[in-house]
């Protein structure tokens, strides 16, 4: 198709959601991707992994993602929170017959998921290995030309194309941002004692260290490791032997998990900040990354972008009912509305408790600890937490409550 209702340029995990999600609606999408599938889809591509909150999961099972997952991902059952390995924590569990509280796959396996459901659904068009040499945003529609030497038009453009849109710096959006002294060390490791299905994030002064829980494998028990580490540090970190890392991988850990090995290949990302003005402009939503980026703190980078698809794809699907075509000015201001506000606490909640644990001293570590504990036995409290964890607070779109809308 040379012509549809939305033109998203991005097709990674965010940009596939809600072409796959509009197809699920009846609305048409094209996508455009510089990437190569068969770059980005392979096991080595970049050793990450997700935790996918219940919320945003219920989206990709009502979308029809979940079935193509099967049981590729690991539930999580219950969080942990301590500072450093001194007494005192914050324990988030899920009671007999609740949903789990998120579901852990490796990137990879998401990817493929949403780029085969994509390729599959009859209203997408998705296009890899292709760039938009010019996007014109016009009076009445969007038109690209591809240097595949096609038009292609659109009523809306959506930037999926993560942190550094260019979509966004073109229409002249103004963006927050700042670079923590920070760097993330990401891997997947064998352990011998069993994480019972449990998420760990321990905060060190120099950042968290976050033990998500993945299925088994081969070699027993598996988890993916979020290691946050100084940003000068991380190069070193890398060249440590093997034997060395997972050394001083079991200190972080206490030894709680028991011996450790075959670590995968350790990737290190940059950990910074940035935050949209505005995710609108004319003809034209910013979702994702594109719009915001946080620390990975919480776990909630792409639960984030999910619900940005799912308020996205609520607002032009009740607009259509009503007649309005995806680009009209009141449906942009809508999904503006719906999501500044959720987007921008997040950011803020995300980049506190990272400023927070990062304060050093024996008189800051005790007030955190005392107040992991008070937290922990104040139920409204803690459940607010919770169903911020889920991604169920404010107003929740229908796809993240499982109902096509």
């Amino acid at each position: 198709m040379d012509r549809a209702d939305v033109l998203i340029l991005g097709g990674g995990l965010v940009g596939s959601a809600l072409a796959v999600a509009l197809d699920a609606h009846g609305l048409t999408a094209i996508v455009i991707d510089i990437a190569d599938p068969e770059v980005i889809l392979a096991a080595e591509h970049d050793g990450r992994a997700s935790a996918i909150a219940s919320a945003p999961h219920r989206m990709l099972d009502a979308i029809g993602v979940g079935a193509r997952l099967a049981d590729a991902g690991c539930p999580i059952e219950a969080i942990r929170v301590s500072d450093g390995l001194e007494p005192g924590k914050l324990d988030f569990a899920t009671r007999e017959g609740e949903a789990a509280l998120g579901v852990m796959y490796e990137n990879r396996r998401l990817r493929r998921a949403l780029y085969e459901a994509a390729q599959a659904a009859p209203g997408v068009d998705i296009r890899m290995k292709t760039r938009a040499l010019s996007v014109d945003r016009g009076e009445f529609g969007v038109t690209a030309t591809l240097d595949s030497g096609a038009t292609v038009s659109a009523p809306l453009l959506v930037a999926a194309e993560g942190r550094n849109s260019p979509t966004r710096e073109a229409a002249g959006i103004k963006v927050a941002r700042w670079r923590y002294d920070h760097a993330a060390l990401v891997t997947t490791v064998n352990h011998q004692h069993d994480h019972e299905n449990t998420a760990f994030e321990i905060f060190y002064p120099e950042g968290p260290f976050a033990i998500l829980p993945l299925n088994d494998d081969a070699n027993g028990h598996r988890s993916a490791i979020v290691w946050t580490v100084k940003g000068g540090a991380a190069a070193g970190m890398l060249k440590l032997s093997e034997r060395g890392f997972l050394a001083e991988m079991s200190k972080k850990m206490g030894g709680f998990l028991g011996e450790l090995g075959a670590p995968t290949p350790r990737f290190s990302y940059p950990l910074g900040f940035h935050h949209a003005a505005r995710i609108t402009d004319h003809r034209l939503a910013l979702v994702g990354d594109a719009a915001h980026g946080i620390h990975p703190i919480a776990g909630q980078g792409v639960n984030v972008g999910f619900r940005d698809v799912a308020a996205l794809v609520e607002v032009l699907v009740e607009g259509k009912r009503l007649g309005l075509e995806s680009g009209d000015a009141q449906l942009l201001a809508r999904y503006q509305r719906w999501r500044a506000l959720d987007t921008f606490m997040v950011a803020l909640a995300t980049d506190g408790l990272t400023r927070l644990f990062g304060i050093p001293g024996r008189a800051p570590a005790a007030l955190r600890r005392f107040g992991l504990n008070a937290v922990d036995r104040l139920p409204p409290l803690k459940n607010a937490f919770m169903a911020e964890a889920r991604g169920e607070s404010g107003a929740v779109p229908k796809l993240l409550q499982g109902e096509v809308v």
